[in-house]
């Protein structure tokens, strides 16, 4: 059956540490499912993570190029609808310390919200991507992709990801650092070699006993090489091979730099780049055993509307990663379900933020619901405390580093004193939000499904009121005390929590 529901365009917006791409795809409904068919794409050689600094800082000429390229994005993105744009961003985000008030910086250049993704998300939906290029048909595919900043290794089955890693290897730092200025020589590309190596044998071992049937290069460096391979005694079909990479060390070797007069077909933003991420795919054929790999052009940007697209539907992976740690972790699911519910429906009728905001946030606290008892687990004894580090440390697949630090605020605050979370919450609807999961867990003090009565949760000025069925309180008087008790916590932190 064709889904007809469907949104006719979607946008993904990856900043990587080396180029920043804009992809826009056309959705059509097959009976074997939505596909995307790219319609218009613009990429910019930003190399955001050469303004690193020593001490982890982005340069202010690196921020100022990527803050044009997302003036420029966000001119073609200005009419799309904000559930139909996802921006994800990488390693240098990830590390860079200035990142996070750069990160509002570049929001408001682009108009949309910006996720940091760690590693293991990123290496997921480059599989996502590379997944919707080839056929599925059961092979096993170890899948590479080598970014300015980090290197993800995937082993998967058609769209399911078995393996994921990302490795702190990049074509950006390896080649500013074994090739400075340009200068290419045989012991900058041993030096090289060697590290990358070292970084991957940490991987390397269980991904050789998993095993694949065959590898595939994504993203500009597997592309780039794939494209050099003809002239350097590669395989059929520009396939990466052996000899081939190595063909092409020592013709950069005997160069002694990269030049269009040199190689004539090669892209100038690939020029500066080149060496790290040749000695970098060289160090993984050697430490994997590899002699072949051919290069998919489906990549993180293709894996990302691809995700746009299960958000809209029912196959959004932020849920699935939520109902398996809730498996994993041996979660009460009846009472997460009864205290998500409650939770969820008294922020729907304080009506707070726009409708983006409100529909974000009621994802949030469901899911920090689910999950506010994963540290039970651990042991019962502020257990709320061990849930908030599970949730802000664990790999989520489908949620962003603000997400995880969202919901751990949720889930270490639904209980207890409220002083311990007035550091990490500092906007309002933060606030709100986490008065409808503590008042929704004292209504289900009792884990058990309780006739409940007529109430209801508003915002009064910068303050809250609580309408409750009296004459239902006067028959449960714990819970009349609790919800005074938390009026009176409230007071302590400076917000005024009435019983009505």
């Amino acid at each position: 059956m064709i889904d007809q529901d469907l949104p006719e365009l979607v946008a993904a917006v990856d900043l990587g540490s080396n180029s920043f791409h804009l992809l826009i795809g056309r959705v059509q409904p097959t009976p074997a499912g939505p596909q995307i068919t790219p319609l218009d794409s613009l990429k910019e050689a930003v190399r955001l993570a050469s303004g690193l600094s020593k001490d982890k800082r982005l340069d202010a000429a690196s921020q100022a190029r990527a803050l044009g390229a997302l003036h420029r994005f966000g001119e073609r993105l200005r009419h799309f609808s904000p559930q139909h744009v996802r921006v994800v961003a990488t390693n240098t985000f990830r590390v860079a310390k200035n990142g996070p008030e750069f990160q509002k910086t570049c929001e408001a250049a682009l108009g949309f919200p910006i996720e940091v993704i760690a590693g293991r998300e990123e290496a997921r939906l480059i599989y996502n991507g590379v997944a919707h290029t080839l056929a599925a048909d059961g092979s096993r595919r170890l899948v590479v992709d080598i970014g300015g900043g980090s290197t993800e290794f995937i082993i998967g089955t058609d769209y399911e990801p078995e393996l994921l890693e990302s490795v702190f290897v990049g074509c950006i730092r390896f080649s500013r650092d074994y090739f400075p200025g340009g200068d290419i020589t045989r012991s900058g590309f041993k030096e090289a070699v060697l590290e990358a190596r070292r970084e991957i044998q940490v991987i390397g071992d269980a991904y050789r006993r998993h095993g694949w049937d065959e590898a595939i290069g994504s993203s500009g460096t597997a592309k780039a090489l794939a494209e050099l391979m003809p002239a350097f005694g590669g395989g059929s079909d520009n396939a990466l091979t052996r000899d081939g990479l190595e063909n092409l060390r020592a013709a950069l070797i005997r160069a002694g730099g990269v030049g269009p007069d040199v190689f004539p077909g090669l892209k100038a933003d690939r020029i500066p780049v080149l060496p790290g991420g040749l000695s970098i795919m060289l160090a993984i054929f050697e430490e994997l055993g590899l002699e072949e790999m051919h290069y998919s052009d489906g990549a993180l940007r293709l894996g990302v509307l691809y995700d746009v697209l299960g958000r809209g539907r029912q196959d959004d992976m932020r849920y699935l990663t939520v109902e398996q740690m809730a498996k994993r972790y041996a979660v009460d699911v009846p009472q997460a379900r009864r205290i998500a519910d409650l939770a969820v429906a008294f922020w729907l009728q304080m009506g707070l933020g726009s409708d983006e905001e409100r529909q974000s946030m009621a994802l949030n606290i469901g899911w920090a619901a689910r999950l506010h008892e994963v540290g039970h687990s651990i042991s019962h004894n502020s257990y709320h405390k061990h849930s908030a580090y599970i949730v802000s440390q664990a790999d989520m697949p489908g949620f962003s580093r603000r997400d995880q630090k969202l919901m751990s605020g949720l889930v270490l605050g639904h209980v207890g004193k409220l002083g311990k979370i007035q550091i990490q919450f500092t906007e309002p609807l933060h606030w709100a939000a986490l008065a409808c999961i503590r008042i929704a867990a004292i209504f289900y003090r009792n884990r058990l499904d309780i006739d409940l009565p007529e109430m209801s949760l508003s915002a009064q000025g910068e303050g809250m009121a609580l309408k409750v069925d009296q004459e239902w309180l006067s028959a449960h008087p714990l819970t009349r005390y609790s919800l005074e008790q938390e009026c009176s916590e409230w007071r302590k932190v400076g917000v005024a929590l009435s019983l009505v």
